[in-house]
């Protein structure tokens, strides 16, 4: 079966980094792989590593709609003699699909929001609604939070296919090599680390986690701060601000295997967009537990009092009182860790996500060719 994916990333993002891991482990001999990506992405050289063919199309960088791509779109899908068009964030190339009229349509919806009122009532629900179930014969959520979203918005429900992201195990560094980092990064060896491994953007909420910080300045904890994005200015102002001394901005991280080997609990404060974290999963397959918003998809991934705890959005008091819980009761730290590498092993695996998807693929596909009714 061959199977085309577009992708509006031109950087690096949970949607590009979750469409790799499903091609890592993709079935190859039962599917074909081509991903379409804005021209010059930075997604081109992490496809090409792992053999993947790519199609750079102009026009379509983080841009869900760009009329002036439909047309080449439709000509790659033709080319390719496409049997699967799955998108992701990209309308364009839904639309280019149906107007070629002889492949299916999956859709993966990647986020969840705080909707308004508007875009769930009369008539922009049913416009929304009638869009989405037209241009797609099946969707995939990658969190309960983001089917919520489509049903909300007028999405037949039973086009939705729920699944959660997986990935694969972050490789486990040796002490010498854990010792490195933590000495690359000015981290003693009793320092107690959280992470936080996100896009400095508003809705990750990072001025919480500097809030709460500044709260437990006291303890021998240290918060490193990785990523980068359009608020790492005013984060980095913000700490000076506070007189922070103890959390450290890493900038962007190619490779966060080192970050995430030496993170005694991670950290996720998001108030928007949300749904299933790779970072976090990502640091379960090492065992690691979290302190999480209850915002999204968060509390599916992180069951509160198992393998971590859930806080209130927007709260670095509350955030700031569970890291204190964990960094002050260790044998509760150890049985948390246990149990997320349970989870991790159970439900997130990118094995399990691949087959999810190509399920969904096979689907599609016989419900397009008519032989299979819309579950």
């Amino acid at each position: 079966m061959r199977v085309l994916n577009v992708i509006s990333d031109s950087n690096i993002g949970g949607a590009g980094l979750a469409l790799i891991n499903y091609l890592k482990f993709a079935d190859r001999g039962g599917f074909s792989h081509t991903v379409a990506v804005p021209a010059g992405s930075m997604l081109l050289p992490r496809l090409h590593g792992i053999g993947i063919e790519t199609a750079e199309i102009v026009g379509i960088g983080e841009r869900s709609l760009s009329w002036k791509s439909i047309s080449a779109l439709r000509r790659l899908i033709k080319s390719l003699d496409s049997d699967i068009v799955h998108t992701h964030a990209n309308l364009s190339a839904r639309i280019a699909a149906r107007l070629y009229g002889r492949c299916a349509v999956v859709y993966t919806r990647h986020s969840a929001f705080d909707l308004s009122r508007r875009s769930t009532a009369f008539p922009l629900r049913q416009i929304s609604g009638a869009a989405n179930n037209a241009l797609a014969d099946a969707i995939i959520a990658v969190s309960p939070a983001a089917r919520a979203n489509l049903v909300d918005t007028g999405v037949n429900p039973r086009k939705i296919f729920t699944m959660f992201n997986g990935v694969e195990p972050v490789r486990r560094l040796d002490e010498r090599e854990r010792l490195a980092v933590r000495e690359s990064l000015g981290i003693s060896g009793g320092e107690f680390v959280c992470s936080i491994i996100a896009r400095l953007e508003e809705v990750k909420g990072h001025r919480y986690v500097l809030e709460a910080a500044k709260l437990l300045d006291n303890l021998p904890i240290r918060f490193i701060i990785a990523g980068c994005g359009s608020e790492e200015s005013g984060l980095r102002a913000l700490a000076d601000k506070l007189g922070l001394t103890k959390c450290v901005f890493t900038g962007f991280v190619a490779d966060t295997a080192g970050i995430e080997n030496i993170t005694d609990l991670q950290l996720n404060a998001s108030f928007g967009t949300e749904t299933s974290s790779l970072s976090l999963l990502e640091g379960m397959s090492l065992g690691t537990p979290a302190v999480v918003s209850d915002y999204g998809g968060n509390p599916y991934l992180i069951t509160d009092g198992e393998n971590g705890l859930v806080v209130p959005k927007k709260d670095a008091r509350a955030l700031a009182g569970a890291v204190k819980r964990l960094y002050g009761n260790r044998a509760l730290l150890s049985d948390m860790s246990k149990k997320a590498y349970e989870a991790y092993a159970g439900r997130f695996t990118a094995q399990r996500m691949a087959a999810d998807i190509e399920g969904v693929y096979i689907a599609a596909h016989e419900l397009r060719r008519g032989k299979k009714q819309i579950r």
